[in-house]
């Protein structure tokens, strides 16, 4: 078994392991257990009854986070003509259709991508290289759109898109350690209503089994998964 250090036993000793506890108390013994010489990330694991080999089962979506992400964010737009501008004009990083070569040759220095759906036809020959990294535009996520501009501010101020995987797991990150516990707070709770929406049609009983929070570096924290489910 993977040995801890003292530090992470140390983190560890500030809550718990068997307890639940409500969602403030929880975000609050994150920030004191993280001890990193770094802002750590806040990170929600959620663990939800639902059988993703199946595709009426699947979960995913997008959430604009109350108070982003606390994370800079490198959005591509891959856009032409008067889309392009916008795109440039909402605070795109990178935009144009030549990246699109530059990708095929190695260059993946961004966070996020956003296409219009003329250029989809050339995009979605990037599927291999975007796809296993989570960057391949989709509808689904609006991240292909005629809306190239709206989509790019909301990627900058911190919108996520969460997918469920193949144990059955979401996570996703919900801030720093560095910000107010209100603010954590309300991100979590976006999170989660984002999730709780998202629930298929198909999900049978209790649709949240476990939540749990941590950071970068410290133990996880649970959540009593109940409340959860009284609105699931």
């Amino acid at each position: 078994m993977p040995r801890h250090g003292k530090r992470y036993r140390a983190a560890a000793g500030s809550r718990v392991a068997t307890r639940y506890y409500g969602v403030r108390e929880a975000l609050e013994i994150v920030k004191q257990a993280a001890t990193a010489r770094f802002d750590e990330t806040v990170d929600t694991a959620i663990r939800l009854n639902v059988d993703p080999r199946h595709a009426d089962q699947i979960v995913r979506g997008t959430v604009n986070l109350p108070h982003g992400t606390g994370k800079s964010i490198r959005v591509l737009a891959i856009a032409e003509g008067d889309k392009a501008r916008e795109a440039q004009e909402a605070g795109a990083d990178y935009v144009g259709t030549e990246f699109i070569k530059q990708i095929q040759d190695g260059w993946l220095e961004f966070d996020a991508v956003v296409a219009t759906p003329d250029t989809m036809r050339e995009v979605g020959k990037l599927g291999r290289i975007l796809g296993p990294r989570g960057l391949m535009p989709n509808p689904k996520a609006g991240t292909v759109t005629m809306d190239i501009g709206r989509a790019v501010t909301e990627l900058k101020a911190g919108r996520i898109e969460f997918r469920v995987d193949r144990t059955g797991n979401v996570h996703a990150p919900i801030g720093k350690v560095s910000f107010d516990l209100e603010m954590l707070e309300e991100n979590f709770k976006g999170f989660m209503d984002a999730v709780i929406r998202a629930r298929p049609a198909a999900a049978k009983g209790g649709y949240v089994r476990a939540v749990t929070v941590s950071s970068t570096m410290g133990p996880g924290v649970k959540i009593e998964p109940t409340q959860f489910r009284k609105t699931a």
